[in-house]
């Protein structure tokens, strides 16, 4: 059974950094893609970025380029979101997911396996 499970969100001034975790039950971790995605009330769930298999490929939204770093340790079957310079506009629940397609995709609905989400709120 798949199971991710979050860590690391939290409340923080603007301009401050965090870092999220994702850590996942997952007997071949290195056949997925892996993303984060966050969702704020009254709004639709937003991919953030994602990391393919290997973690050669990368991607972000255009609102977090330059801001966020997505990076994953195979060896530890875990995925990590660093987040400098935050906004209050970052202030979301965020969720690590997991895609078993060999095609690396960020679009939400091409994700198989999600967490339970772990909140960020940042504060102006």
């Amino acid at each position: 059974q798949v199971q991710l499970v979050e860590s690391g969100g939290g409340l923080v001034q603007a301009g401050g950094s965090l870092r999220l975790a994702c850590a996942a039950s997952i007997p071949t971790f290195s056949n997925y893609n892996m993303g984060w995605f966050r969702q704020s009330p009254g709004k639709e769930r937003e991919s953030v970025a994602a990391i393919s298999r290997s973690g050669t490929l990368t991607y972000y939204a255009d609102s977090v380029k330059g801001r966020f770093t997505i990076s994953r340790d195979n060896a530890k079957n875990t995925v990590y979101l660093q987040m400098n310079s935050l906004i209050p506009e970052d202030t979301a629940v965020y969720y690590c997911a997991a895609d078993r397609s060999p095609l690396f995709t960020f679009r939400p609905m091409q994700y198989d396996y999600w967490g339970q989400g772990t909140q960020v709120t940042v504060s102006s």
